[in-house]
């Protein structure tokens, strides 16, 4: 009996019954596209967040389809670093159920970089991706301390990462939590022949910078549910930068809803 006992124990242990972890995330990495490097280091970090913090994360496989059955397992869902088509028809209405049931999305760095052609996905990343110049170290700004995971940052502070320019906002209600001072780094960059002009021929892609409000990371309320995206995410070793990991835990929480009187505070 006391055999059973312990048996019983030892499977409610490694079935998560006495965990107590506050919700499940789903983590998706799958690339139609460009393929970072950092992905590797953003797993592993995302993974040690839910150690962290108790909340499960399980990994996507490309082998299993995106339904909304499965979906309703998780409380929140992780673009890191996705790139370009990666949901069929099917996969995408399932989604778009999932985050009208009140369900959250993270997107890291190149989710702003996925799913141009989906406008309900564009509307709920709230900026997409136009282009980057060199990989540089910037003045970061931090407009919002009131926001999970930014309570403790300094006003400003330097970082060096791969700095995105932003199309038009897709929607109208992003709050913004980051900000890139761009008179400290060079924004101005072309990418030679790189768009299909109305002529039919390549035309080059040029970014000069956003001016002088240029976002770095969000937050919003989206068709029921909530969504944070960060743009800061390319350089493998911040992953490892604690002030980049409650960041990114605090818009985690955030989109996952784990404490609801605590995000009630956000709307004051």
């Amino acid at each position: 009996m006391k055999i059973c006992r312990w048996v019983l124990f030892a499977l409610m242990l490694s079935t998560g019954l006495l965990r107590g972890q506050q919700f499940k995330a789903l983590l998706i990495t799958e690339t139609d596209g460009f393929n970072h490097e950092s992905i590797m280091d953003g797993t592993r970090a995302i993974k040690k967040l839910g150690e962290k913090h108790f909340f499960d994360v399980e990994i996507q496989q490309e082998a299993n389809p995106i339904t909304l059955d499965r979906l309703k397992e998780f409380d929140v869902v992780i673009f890191l670093n996705t790139t370009g088509d990666i949901f069929n028809a099917e996969e995408q209405e399932a989604f778009e159920k999932y985050i009208g049931y009140g369900k959250g999305y993270v997107g890291i760095h190149a989710a702003a970089d996925t799913e141009y052609e989906w406008d309900w996905y564009t509307k709920l990343v709230g900026r997409m991706f136009h282009i980057h110049p060199t990989k540089q170290t910037a003045l970061l700004k931090i407009e919002d301390h009131n926001f999970p995971g930014l309570e403790h940052f300094p006003n400003a502070l330097l970082w060096t990462d791969e700095w995105y320019e932003f199309g038009p906002d897709k929607i109208n209600d992003l709050k913004t939590l980051i900000t890139v001072n761009e008179e400290s780094y060079d924004a101005e960059v072309v990418w030679k022949n790189r768009d299909m002009g109305s002529n039919g021929n390549m035309v080059d892609r040029v970014g000069h910078g956003m001016g002088e409000v240029h976002p770095i990371s969000w937050y919003h309320e989206y068709e029921g549910g909530r969504a944070f995206y960060t743009a800061l995410g390319h350089i493998g070793p911040n992953f490892k930068n604690q002030w980049f990991l409650d960041h990114l835990y605090g818009g985690i929480f955030y989109a996952a809803k784990a404490n609801p009187y605590y995000l009630k505070g956000l709307s004051k």
